[in-house]
């Protein structure tokens, strides 16, 4: 399912001269009309080694406005990219809504040098495309243009193009002793990638071949598939979704719904005294657990989810003594930025992910998508619905680089909620807690209810399960709380 461009073309150079002005000009008229769009567009140019990769990407820099097109190559991963998940890099360099990358070699890279090499088997392979696969499709979900160039050549013009650079002394810098390594096993890469093409291309993300050979024509080619592309998606009319007064989508509630949440025991509690002495021992757990954590490079993530007023801060608050500043993150997360905004919604969580030994704590998480955004519209159906695939696939990619995740979900009664509100509006420095919108999301308690019921059937899964916490009493909350993180990090120093 990839499209190959006619093999074997040439073009003169009086024909090139006189087609690229009109390609150029249209190219950056298309780049402008991009410029208020509300897409990306991700451009792969992929290949053999040899093919003119590097010298397709320095063209179209050129052709096009270079203010508005990150390109990367992507090479060995560096000490940073190691110490977190393989995409971690790929998210990073993601282009905002209106703008363009180019990536040399992109996630394609690494499986298919592995494969060659043989460092993994071919069913390895067929799980590296999968994640890859997935990868793509959320981002076209989310509205990215991805265009897919392999430039090939055969074997003998590979070796060709290799003897021509080594004869001119300002070009044999550019070939190394990989790019021999790679021609003699010309055929296993051939293989490996004509594998590769067929399984990761897809309808939405298409893989077209074109011959690399003659420059010319290879330019042309390569400008002419990245405007038809572009153009085209610029001409689609874009359906208004409709979206509901009563909040996009959220399940109406008739009387008291049955969840998950209203069977916790909120008359859990513990007494001060009992509570001075856990808070104590558990706190000191941490502190050891965090120590050994650090030193063998284990990283964490604490997501805290939870009612207004339930306690998350109060939580944090009791978590951060115990440990070394240096090593741990709160983030907030409150409304996105304007340029939050501009990428995937899991942009801005990629970018947070730790390195090695660290422990990062979110109050509020990427499940803003699925509660918040869902219950107020901010988020269309078919969007916040297929967010429970895209956050179990993120949060495998996490758990599976070794991560320790653990998510709690703080709950309280709704009578405990008003008498915390008024609580804090007595207390001068509590006031600025309390704003309208608290009482505006309290008369959506029943819709968000059952939104936290949906995500935690959703999002409970094997690897990263969700922990119920009773939290009417902040005293037992806590200490359930810190005894759970306790077990999970002492659980993962022991699989290390």
């Amino acid at each position: 399912m990839f499209e190959v461009a006619e093999l074997g073309h040439k073009v003169s150079k009086a024909d090139y001269r006189q087609q690229v002005p009109e390609l150029r000009t249209r190219l950056l008229q298309a780049q402008y009309q991009l410029r208020q769009a509300d897409f990306p567009v991700i451009v792969l140019i992929s290949g053999v080694d040899g093919a003119g990769k590097g010298d397709t990407v320095n063209l179209l820099n050129s052709w096009l406005d270079p203010r508005f097109i990150r390109t990367d190559a992507f090479g060995k991963a560096s000490e940073e990219e190691r110490e977190r998940p393989h995409f971690w890099r790929y998210w990073r360099a993601l282009p905002a809504k209106g703008h363009m990358a180019m990536y040399i070699g992109s996630w394609y890279s690494r499986p298919l040098a592995r494969r060659v090499d043989g460092d993994i088997s071919a069913a390895e392979l067929d799980e590296e495309l999968v994640r890859i696969n997935t990868f793509e499709r959320e981002l076209v979900d989310a509205g990215a243009l991805i265009i897919k160039i392999w430039l090939h050549l055969s074997q003998e013009q590979q070796g060709r193009r290799l003897h021509k650079l080594e004869k001119d002394p300002a070009t044999r810098w550019r070939v190394t002793k990989l790019d021999h390594k790679h021609l003699k096993h010309y055929d296993e890469f051939r293989l490996a990638a004509e594998h590769t093409l067929r399984i990761s291309s897809t309808g939405e993300a298409p893989w077209t071949i074109i011959e690399g050979a003659d420059a010319r024509y290879r330019s042309l080619t390569v400008g002419r598939l990245i405007l038809d592309r572009l153009s085209e998606r610029l001409a689609r009319v874009e359906p208004d979704a409709a979206v509901s007064e009563a909040g996009g989508g959220s399940t109406p509630v008739v009387g008291e719904a049955i969840t998950l949440l209203n069977t916790l025991d909120l008359s859990c509690a513990l007494e001060a005294g009992e509570y001075k002495q856990q808070l104590e021992h558990e706190q000191g757990r941490l502190n050891h657990l965090a120590r050994q954590a650090s030193k063998q490079g284990m990283s964490s993530i604490v997501v805290l989810e939870g009612w207004d007023a339930a306690g998350k801060g109060g939580v944090i608050r009791r978590m951060v003594p115990a440990m070394d500043a240096r090593y741990y993150h709160i983030i907030p997360i409150a409304a996105p930025s304007d340029e939050e905004r501009a990428h995937h919604y899991l942009w801005r969580f990629w970018r947070h992910v730790s390195r090695a030994g660290h422990m990062t704590i979110y109050d509020r998480s990427w499940y803003g998508r699925v509660l918040v955004e869902r219950v107020e519209g901010l988020a269309q159906p078919q969007e916040w619905l297929r967010a429970y695939t895209e956050i179990n696939d993120f949060e495998a990619q996490l758990v599976g680089h070794g991560i320790v995740l653990t998510k709690f979900w703080l709950h309280i009664s709704k009578e405990e909620q008003l008498r915390r509100f008024k609580a804090r509006e007595e207390t001068p420095f509590k006031r600025y807690k309390i704003t309208g919108e608290d009482y505006r999301n309290r008369a959506q308690w029943e819709p968000y209810e059952q939104a936290v019921n949906d995500m935690v059937e959703r999002t409970s899964t094997e690897y990263a399960p969700w922990v119920l916490v009773e939290g009417n009493d902040k005293r037992y909350a806590r200490i359930k709380i810190l005894r759970v993180l306790n077990d999970r990090l002492e659980a993962g120093l022991k699989q290390r």
